[in-house]
């Protein structure tokens, strides 16, 4: 009797979370002629929906072909009807705007998520998708192929480029001769990348099917991505449109993303790395290293133990750089040159930033023989011998 009452209660509660996410369906919409793929397509939308709310991988209505250029639109619908300032987690609903045969025989899809507070509408989002007829239902991509479907393309290797109508060549090649070096490093194997070319955020939105979205006002500049097996796809929006420029820095993040989430390495060693190996914000370690030592490190009474724990930070033009990354970029270039790189890929599998850095502390003994006892002592004698 007590596991029919728990069953029976659960029901109720995923019924009426079912309820309370469906989609909303204005009366002048045109619907499908057929009422038995109407409703399937309705049906389908809804779940599709649904399940957008859990992680992609589990989403069983992603169109099969086109699953990593569906998986970054999804990243912007994933928790789309929650409100912190309304304290409600489906303050946002799902309204069908519009259906539109194409001439494929897909459908496009229009609808946003609205939410009403005293008789007023709150846009928080517009999204497009093209709806894939399978036997008894529907599946939902991105139009990301679709719209780009006339671009040109380039293919270095397992890079690919997509592009509106000329590349910098010179700069795919060097681009590309970089990825090449990280990937050795990293012992990074048959990982294919996809790069769209974009102005900006705003075509960057479009193209993968996010008309609109609140989070985003007035920004005109960002890159997004996802991953799905041995893929990557990453969208430029920041002005590249002819792949005119690209950071070394951000490049290793992303090739190290390909073989370990940034969300389990250390942080501060992953930091390290691309301080040392890329720079940042367009200018080179030894630029860096030189504003370090003139802000931070000519202030001989720092404890750099204090430093780990307490971030201190300094400037390179307009840019704030944390201290401990450029340490442990020192640390990064002593390892590997004692133990090769398969040190530093120890350390940076230390686990996420912690209180304390224990794990750290004892991980670097290991491997140089630096304890959190003498931490201080070593990092002054790296900083002096660094040119």
């Amino acid at each position: 009797m007590k596991l029919y009452i728990t069953t029976s209660l659960l029901f109720i509660s995923l019924l009426a979370e079912a309820q309370i996410n469906s989609l909303r369906i204005n009366p002048n919409i045109v619907l499908p002629i057929d009422s038995i793929e109407s409703k399937a397509l309705i049906t389908s939308l809804n779940d599709f929906l649904l399940a957008a709310q859990k992680p992609n991988e589990d989403n069983k209505f992603i169109f099969e072909h086109e699953k990593i250029e569906t998986f970054i639109q999804l990243d912007e619908i994933n928790g789309i009807e929650k409100s912190g300032k309304f304290k409600d987690d489906y303050f946002y609903k799902p309204y069908l705007t519009n259906i539109v045969l194409l001439k494929d025989y897909t459908y496009l899809i229009q609808l946003s998520y609205i939410g009403i507070n005293e008789n007023t509408a709150l846009l928080r989002a517009s999204f497009e998708f093209i709806a894939h007829k399978t036997s008894n239902s529907f599946t939902f991509s991105s139009p990301l192929l679709k719209n780009t479907k006339n671009w040109k393309t380039k293919k270095v290797g397992n890079n690919i480029f997509h592009y509106k109508n000329t590349i910098n060549n010179d700069k795919v090649n060097e681009f590309c001769k970089l990825t090449s070096a990280f990937d050795r490093k990293l012992k990074s194997t048959n990982r294919i990348i996809d790069y769209y070319c974009c102005d900006n955020l705003i075509e960057l939105e479009k193209l993968i099917g996010v008309e609109y979205k609140a989070d985003y006002n007035g920004r005109r500049e960002s890159v997004w991505s996802s991953s799905y097996g041995n893929r990557k796809l990453i969208v430029f929006g920041n002005n590249n449109s002819n792949f005119d420029v690209f950071d070394p820095h951000d490049l290793f993040h992303d090739r190290l993303s390909l073989v370990i989430p940034r969300s389990k390495v250390n942080k501060p060693v992953d930091e390290g790395c691309a301080y040392l190996y890329g720079g940042s914000w367009g200018q080179s370690w030894k630029e860096i290293f030189k504003a370090f030592k003139e802000q931070i490190a000519n202030n001989k009474s720092i404890d750099w133990t204090d430093i780990k724990e307490n971030p201190v930070t300094f400037k390179t033009g307009n840019y704030t750089n944390p201290a401990d990354y450029i340490v442990n970029a020192l640390l990064v270039k002593k390892i590997e040159k004692e133990k090769g790189f398969s040190g530093v890929w120890e350390l940076l599998n230390v686990g996420p930033f912690e209180k304390g850095n224990e794990k750290y502390y004892q991980t670097l003994e290991k491997l140089t023989g630096i304890t959190k006892a003498n931490y201080n002592k070593n990092i002054w004698e790296l900083i002096k011998k660094e040119k």
